[in-house]
């Protein structure tokens, strides 16, 4: 077994002045005339701080059968304990608490400097290899994709209020503080209006030429483009809803996922549910034993992200946010009938005060309709067991990802359209739920990973976009208004609207 660092690889051919030779270097005369020279050439790669040693190597041959021409000796970080990837999100409803959540190579507890001179000091947890899940079959999280994820430090910043600016940083005398972030709470659930994003399969990219395990190509756009919306003050909270690095075993690109999303996730409620890439492996409790976490079962993600759930491999919550109760699931753990999640999930849906929060989204990875055949295609048992209860508590939207694309559907139950939505004096598309049918299901897992593309168009699909993106929310106690926007030209690609009955 070995600690596997984040292998980054790109083509000295990057460098068109490689091949063309034109920084040559004579290395050998004979007299004065040269009879060896070399040609050189320079790339550059994005480096982060992951805790361990570095080495550069220099190798011919591909990746199937390379060859080590030279290697650097290690390279050490200079300052291996900083504090990193800081990340909020939101504990309850009452948008008066919020958990911070960073990394650090240093298990001695830190702190969270905030608002007028708070501060708290951070519990600390991490994970093993130990705590890794393996199979006949050698797993990348157990067996040869380790990497040590350091500590991961977290403080619960309390005496806040809704909807207000405050700045914080986190770290410690010893290990170096983090720069000064600013952060807005989320509005308390009940309040008059939320603005939010949500997407799914996000994962991570290089920010340099590199080749690597497991590339998910629209991810920076998709960040580029919400960090813009989150910066412009536009942005209560964000929803990630299933496969969120694509880590898959190679824990240290959970590393890189985090830095990725800091200027997000540091400065508005990050809130995520969990999905076969985090959870799912063969004999280990999941509903799927396929090996799609690669051996990770749930531990990195549930300890990198912790969300308000009542325990650990327990991974479905619900929250208030505005007007919107969203009921986050898991549909990697057991949802039949009379499991421990569905009893949760109808106590959870049937409890809503509807004059408080008249609008009930619910959340989960996989999905119950789409137009995408193969791979992801819908697993019937999931739909016939929690779909009743959608329309039995008049659930108004179901928000997944797992295939790679958008569509949008009808009202629909049992693959019928009960209803179909108006066209309002803005052409928008309009569900009116004043006499509540069914729930409209949008898959919005277009946020990063390649794109699918879609089967024979079922007859309650209204739109199919296959490009990347995230869907960005407007909720007021009359309404919400949804839209499509497209990452890369940064226009709004769908939009529709769900009502009470006003025009």
């Amino acid at each position: 077994m070995f600690e596997y660092l984040k292998l980054q690889a790109q083509y000295v051919s990057n460098d068109p002045n490689y091949l063309e030779c034109n920084k040559q270097e004579r290395k050998k005369y004979n007299n004065t005339a040269s009879e060896v020279a070399t040609c050189s050439g320079t790339v550059s790669f994005h480096v982060i701080n992951i805790r361990t040693d570095i080495e550069f190597v220099f190798f011919a041959g591909g990746f199937e059968t390379p060859c080590i021409l030279t290697r650097s000796g290690p390279m050490k970080f200079s300052n291996p304990n900083e504090p990193l990837h800081g990340h909020v999100s939101s504990t309850d409803s009452a948008a008066t608490s919020m958990r911070l959540t960073w990394v650090s190579g240093s298990k001695e507890p830190q702190e969270v400097r905030y608002g007028d001179g708070r501060a708290l000091t951070s519990t600390t947890t991490t994970f093993s290899r130990d705590d890794m899940c393996t199979s006949i079959l050698p797993s990348p999280a157990k067996d040869f994709g380790w990497h040590d994820p350091g500590f991961i430090h977290s403080a619960v910043m309390t005496g806040l209020r809704p909807s207000t600016a405050y700045s914080y940083r986190y770290g410690s005398d010893s290990v170096g503080w983090s720069d000064k972030i600013q952060f807005r709470t989320p509005p308390a659930g009940g309040s008059d209006e939320l603005k939010f994003l949500a997407f799914g399969d996000m994962g991570k990219a290089p920010l340099d030429a590199s080749a690597e395990h497991y590339i998910q190509p629209g991810s920076l756009s998709v960040i580029k483009a919400m960090t813009d919306e989150v910066e412009s003050g536009n942005v209560d909270s964000i929803f990630h809803i299933g496969d969120i690095s694509y880590a898959t075993g190679f824990l240290v690109e959970w590393d890189f996922f985090l830095h990725l999303i800091s200027p997000l996730a540091s400065r508005v409620s990050y809130m995520t549910a969990i999905g076969n890439h985090e959870r799912d492996y063969i004999n280990s409790g999941s509903v799927y034993g396929t090996p799609d976490s690669g051996g990770e079962c749930g531990v990195a993600y549930e300890t990198y992200f912790p969300m308000p759930t009542s325990t650990k491999d327990k991974p479905w919550y619900s929250i208030e946010q505005g007007p919107v109760h969203f009921t986050v699931i898991s549909t990697e753990h057991d949802w039949a009938e009379n499991s421990e999640q569905y009893k949760w999930m109808e106590r959870d849906i049937s409890s809503v005060d509807r004059s408080k929060t008249p609008w009930l989204v619910f959340a989960g990875h996989r999905q119950m309709y789409s137009s995408t055949d193969g791979l992801f295609g819908t697993d019937d048992k999931f739909t016939k067991a929690v779909e009743p209860l959608l329309v039995q508590y008049k659930v108004d939207m179901v928000l997944c990802g797992h295939v790679h694309n958008y569509e949008r559907t009808c009202s629909v139950y049992d693959s019928n359209c009960l209803a179909m939505p108006s066209k309002d004096r803005n052409g928008i598309d309009t569900y009116d739920h004043s006499n509540f049918s069914a729930p409209l299901h949008a898959v919005i897992g277009m946020a990063g990973f390649s794109l699918d593309n879609f089967s024979q168009p079922r007859r309650w699909s209204l739109v199919r976009i296959s490009e990347f993106g995230y869907l960005r929310g407007h909720a007021t106690m009359e309404d919400i208004n949804l839209e499509f926007v497209n990452s890369n030209t940064r226009q709004v690609q769908d939009s529709f609207r769900i009502t009470k009955g006003q025009k």
